[in-house]
């Protein structure tokens, strides 16, 4: 068997959708060379408001929640929120109904289609099974980037299930969009909350922080177990700022709350960091691709430090030369570690292959495949990247594994195959 045909490509895509917006803040001011001698805009903003009849401001507020009602769920509660957020520059405008504060708070707020432009890079996890769930299948969420105006990263979820085969259902995501909540920053965790979100895929997290205003991209998520048992689904993230890059941590406790915080250490400022689902040898452990070429193992006492880590593998075959690094946390097999890889070759392209690690001392690559096992084909090659295919993350179910991947940065599809046939085209290095 060839490595081109380990995998079997499903006819199921998740493509991007301009139609699912979320609300978020809105800001403006003036440029800095015009600030001086002017009240706040958001004053500003609100007097010429406030200085309509009451008949008009109503008309407004029947205008507004037309369309909003009907594309976000407690919209009102949202522009609600959002004029609390700015009424400390507003100067004194006296007692405000509920109509005002909701008009004031909507003039502060926008529209945001979240993956108006792509929806790619899925990552994977398993949802522990319920009575609804039929014998034999497995369900999942997934979690992928959604690029939207400005080119923002944000990241979105859907659920699905499959049955280990060439069976696979990914469920339709809600019209809503629930943007999250800053509830608490303690001890340098900040927790997110999406309490209005009824379904996963309403759950929309997007750039809260100053350290991600370009964006948050690339959750690879993993199923982590600890020593004494304590099981959660924990990602790891790329956030952006404009200029630079560091790797930032998520866990989600119920997927409408979420605990984020960067991670520390000289080799936490850097892309594409994955989690191993449980320590080794007592130490926490990761795969990243700290010089920008060679898969790197990455040893921490320290959930939240990294300073210890050295390369294991390195491009060794034409479809990788110019740089390899994994696509998603390493999955545990009899045999060891299994970790899908992409590695970068002519044209800037981008195609997945795969590894095997040493389960004891992962730092010992036990096989590779020559060749990739998935690329840009014929008709998967365009796209808002062209020629990149890449993963987050896979699934595996006995001895099957579900492989999500991004096609030309734009949309996600899933292959599926054969843990066997995988290792059968590994070689030792």
């Amino acid at each position: 068997m060839k490595a081109a045909d380990v995998f079997k490509k499903l006819d199921v895509e998740i493509k991007p959708d301009p139609s699912r917006t979320v609300i978020r803040p809105f800001d403006f001011a003036y440029p800095d060379a015009y600030a001086a001698g002017h009240a706040p805009r958001e004053q500003q903003v609100s007097e010429r408001l406030l200085a309509l009849d009451p008949e008009m401001r109503e008309r407004m507020r029947c205008l507004l929640d037309v369309p909003m009602q009907k594309r976000h769920r407690n919209a009102d509660q949202v522009f609600l929120r959002r004029f609390d957020e700015v009424k400390g520059n507003l100067g004194n405008p006296g007692e405000l109904d509920e109509c005002d504060r909701v008009l004031i708070g909507a003039y502060f707020s926008q529209e945001y289609a979240f993956e108006a432009a792509a929806l790619f890079n899925p990552s994977i996890v398993r949802l522990p099974r319920d009575e609804h769930t039929p014998v034999g299948k497995i369900r999942f969420v997934l979690s992928l980037r959604g690029i939207g105006e400005g080119h923002i990263s944000s990241v979105t979820f859907r659920t699905g299930m499959w049955d280990g085969k060439e069976e696979l259902v990914v469920d339709p995501p809600s019209e809503q969009g629930v943007p999250p909540r800053i509830e608490s920053d303690n001890e340098g965790w900040v927790r997110l909350k999406c309490p209005d979100a009824a379904d996963v895929s309403e759950t929309v997290i997007f750039p809260v922080l100053p350290s991600q205003r370009s964006g948050v991209e690339d959750m690879r998520l993993t199923r982590f177990v600890d020593d004494d048992g304590t099981r959660s689904v924990i990602g790891t993230y790329t956030a952006f700022d404009g200029t630079n890059v560091r790797e930032e941590l998520m866990r989600a406790v119920d997927f409408q709350t979420f605990e984020m915080r960067a991670l520390e250490g000289k080799l936490a400022a850097t892309k594409g960091m994955a989690l191993f689902p449980r320590r080794i040898g007592g130490k926490y452990a990761m795969l990243g691709r700290q010089d920008n070429e060679n898969i790197w193992l990455l040893l921490s006492d320290d959930l939240h430090v990294w300073d210890e880590g050295k390369p294991i593998m390195g491009p060794a075959y034409p479809w990788e030369f110019v740089q390899i690094g994994n696509c998603g946390s390493p999955i545990e097999i009899d045999e060891g570690w299994l970790v899908f890889t992409h590695g970068v070759g002519m044209i800037r392209g981008y195609s997945i292959g795969a590894c095997l690690l040493d389960k004891d001392d992962p730092s010992k690559v036990l096989k590779r495949t020559r060749s990739p096992i998935l690329f840009p084909s014929a008709e998967q090659r365009g796209g808002y990247v062209p020629n990149v295919t890449y993963s987050c993350g896979a699934l595996l179910h006995g001895r099957r594994v579900l492989l999500p991947y991004g096609i030309g940065d734009q949309y996600a599809a899933f292959a599926a195959g054969s843990v066997d046939d995988l290792l059968g085209v590994m070689e030792e290095p």
